[in-house]
């Protein structure tokens, strides 16, 4: 095939897929709504079940209701025949996936959740088919495939997965979830880093903690920020309480005010009052994005306080960015 036949070929295939996917919009009926009221209702688990490249959709739509806080999972139903229906209890409801509605396997499992009032949600391009006729919610998902045989699946798996994501994003609304819930859900990796890790996780505290008081003289300061290596040091008031910073900038201003007699100063003099202050609970992400609000003035660091605005820790732009956030 010369290289113009080629992108022509891939460009309607493209095409085809994604007319596919806009014409599930124009269906959108009550049959969606009643899907979605029987997953919100469900007081066990979602199953997905289905065979070949369906089944591959159905991991996927599982994988995906568990991660946006439906419990869902997946039953083969070549498996389903022989025993693992046994994971399918009371109050369960099923999601079906066959493009034909004919699947001989997902058939033979249909008494089963007839006999145990298994609520049943059959997604299938065929809407008049056996499993259509069963199900107690019917999600038309025919198209026409992007192969030009008609043979292999290629629209319809495109589809029913673009169906399986707007059931859990409609469902994920429904049930309240958060990003927090979300966090809960991926610990590991960047994703799990960016929602789960809090200011706390990665602030310095104790000994790490740059802190001098509103009357040292900046020559001790100087030492303070330089040893605590973090390009800042607090400055508190008798009590303890922050009530300023001294950053290289402010340095750097007090020379040019002052020259060599900035040594002899006190902090309270040079300090910058009231700084920008953060909560122990906000994610790291979260203390991120405050720090980057303002690309013409870059904060890098925050002190954070305890109820009583004492100074419990710091956390700077470079731990957060070392987390992969």
């Amino acid at each position: 095939m010369k290289s113009r036949q080629a992108l022509k070929r891939a460009a309607d295939v493209l095409r085809i897929e994604s007319d596919g996917i806009l014409s599930m919009i124009e269906r959108l009926d009550e049959s969606f709504i009643h899907a979605i009221e029987l997953l919100r209702d469900c007081r066990g688990k979602v199953v997905v079940t289905g065979l070949g490249k369906s089944g591959l959709i159905c991991r996927k739509i599982a994988a995906t209701l568990a991660s946006t806080g439906t419990p869902a999972f997946f039953l083969h139903a070549g498996d389903g025949v022989h025993g693992d229906l046994g994971m399918v209890m009371k109050g369960d409801v099923i999601l079906a996936l066959s493009n034909s509605g004919e699947t001989d396997e997902i058939l033979k499992l249909l008494p089963h959740f007839t006999l145990n009032g298994i609520k049943l949600i059959a997604m299938t391009g065929n809407p008049e088919s056996s499993l259509a006729k069963a199900g107690d919610v019917v999600l038309n998902v025919g198209v026409k495939e992007a192969c030009p045989l008609g043979l292999a699946p290629t629209a319809s798996t495109t589809v029913a997965l673009a169906m399986g994501d707007a059931l859990a994003v409609v469902l994920l609304e429904e049930k309240g979830f958060k990003e927090a819930d979300f966090a809960l859900r991926h610990p590991g990796g960047i994703l799990g880093r960016k929602l789960f890790l809090r200011v706390e996780d990665l602030m310095h505290r104790g000994d790490q903690l740059p802190l001098v008081r509103h009357d040292t003289l900046l020559k001790e300061a100087l030492f303070e920020i330089t040893s605590k290596r973090l390009g800042v040091t607090g400055v508190t008031d008798a009590a303890g309480r922050l009530i300023g910073v001294i950053t290289d900038g402010d340095l750097r201003r007090g020379l040019q005010r002052h020259g060599d007699g900035i040594l002899s100063k006190r902090t309270e003099e040079l300090m910058t009052a009231h700084p920008r202050t953060i909560a122990k609970e906000v994610l790291a992400a979260q203390a991120l994005s405050e720090m980057e609000e303002n690309p013409q003035r870059l904060i890098t660091s925050f002190f954070v306080l305890d109820d009583g605005q004492m100074p419990i820790g710091i956390i700077h732009l470079h731990d957060i960015l070392k987390t992969g956030i």
